[in-house]
């Protein structure tokens, strides 16, 4: 197995996923219900986590991001995919990967059309599906939104510029640059075995209905800050921390304002929420699979909407999806870096590079972007084998979207 593939799953954050949410099941069963209980220890069982996934915030508690506006109708275009992918020097068949891969939505957009769109599983245009770590991504679109605003001043800034309470954590000294990277030298660990390992411990802070804020005063350092990068879940709530003293905001509010409202959404996104109302930034996003695409096509277009309108900068596109510096490039011998994909501001930069970039949640769920092919392929999915094979997935998940890509003039 390659680096590549052991690397990827690694940089998921995870950790706000299987722990988490099963603890937070626990406290709750004493706290609430029986049924919230079960609901959560069933939470990634094969027979229950499609439905589970689409249904998240029956259970658990949120806010509404809500659309406005005109909805922008992304035209059709009837094509076909491609039937086949070279994997580790075979051909397999691309009907069969999505099968295999517990797909429960797919969407091809190529030239600003879409192409293919389908729901599997009883999923269908309306479900709203929970993104995990692609949330991270949307996070890094509103860090943008406010620095152009001026209500973030430059990216050199520390985190402490903006939430005093942090100065006598291990953040004090961290710039903003160094968070979107994830680079501040966090030693967080993910040893999910040890009861008093950080995951565990975060995760028992989470489900006894307090902040997660609270929980980072505790965080030490294992490194200084821009020298290592480390996909660590934990950089993106001090960012959600960062905007909502920046903005004034809760992170629904704001992304309602300059994201939602300006896209053409159909839908209204929930964000899921910890035990005080505050929106959990790294994992807690639910929006419907065009949606998603919508969020796509607005990266893949320089930060152009469908009016033409220019609502996020066009090198703040650029910096988010490259890897500007040694500490983030891509390469398998690079010692400053935690796994061989590159990054950017929360988009991963496959290997070797080619000008593509996606943002990747647990279980399967993606937004690709390419742009010399004018494509956005968004996946969503309830891979039931992730914990034996998510990695494995990952990487050939990656290796389809990247063909189906280069093939699409190719195919009438």
């Amino acid at each position: 197995m390659s680096a590549l593939n052991t690397s990827i799953w690694n940089r998921i954050g995870f950790g706000l996923g299987v722990f988490l949410l099963i603890l937070l099941g626990i406290a709750q069963f004493f706290k609430k219900d029986l049924s919230r209980f079960q609901f959560v220890l069933n939470l990634f069982e094969p027979h229950g986590i499609v439905n589970n996934f689409r249904n998240m915030t029956w259970v658990f508690d949120y806010r509404t991001v809500q659309r406005s506006g005109p909805v922008y109708r992304i035209p059709y275009e009837n094509k076909r995919l491609p039937e086949f992918y070279s994997y580790q020097g075979r051909n397999h068949d691309v009907t069969q990967w999505i099968e295999r891969t517990g797909t429960c939505g797919f969407i091809v957009v190529h030239d600003g059309k879409i192409i293919f769109e389908r729901d599997y599983r009883g999923n269908n245009s309306k479900t709203r599906w929970i993104s995990w770590s692609v949330s991270k991504a949307f996070i890094s679109a509103l860090m943008g939104f406010a620095l152009e605003e001026g209500l973030i001043r430059s990216l050199s800034d520390t985190v402490t510029d903006y939430v005093p309470l942090l100065k006598t954590s291990i953040y004090s000294r961290v710039t903003l640059t160094d968070m979107l990277q994830m680079s501040p030298g966090t030693g967080f660990n993910k040893n999910y075995s040890n009861f008093n390992m950080d995951i565990i411990r975060l995760g028992r802070t989470f489900v006894l209905g307090t902040s997660i804020n609270d929980w980072v005063m505790s965080d030490k350092n294992a490194r200084l800050p821009d020298t290592f990068n480390h996909y660590v879940s934990m950089d993106i709530e001090i960012l959600g921390m960062v905007l909502r003293e920046a903005t004034g905001r809760s992170l629904s509010e704001y992304m309602e304002e300059k994201l939602w409202s300006r896209l053409g959404t159909e839908s209204d996104a929930f964000w899921m929420v910890d035990g005080s109302g505050v929106e959990l930034a790294s994992c807690g996003l639910n929006a419907t699979l065009r949606d998603y695409a919508r969020f796509g096509l607005l990266f893949l277009n320089g930060g152009k909407n469908f009016r033409d309108q220019q609502i996020l900068p066009t090198q703040w596109i650029r910096d988010s999806v490259t890897s500007d510096r040694p500490l983030i490039t891509p390469d398998p011998d690079n010692p400053a870096l935690s796994s061989p994909p590159g990054y950017g501001y929360q988009w991963l930069v496959p290997q070797p590079p080619d000008g593509d970039y996606c943002a990747i949640g647990i279980y399967g769920q993606f937004i690709y972007v390419h742009p010399r092919y004018r494509v956005v392929i968004v996946k969503t999915s309830a891979y039931a084998d992730y914990l034996q094979s998510g990695d494995e997935m990952e990487y050939e998940s990656l290796v389809v979207f990247r063909s189906i890509a280069a093939q699409m003039d190719q195919h009438p």
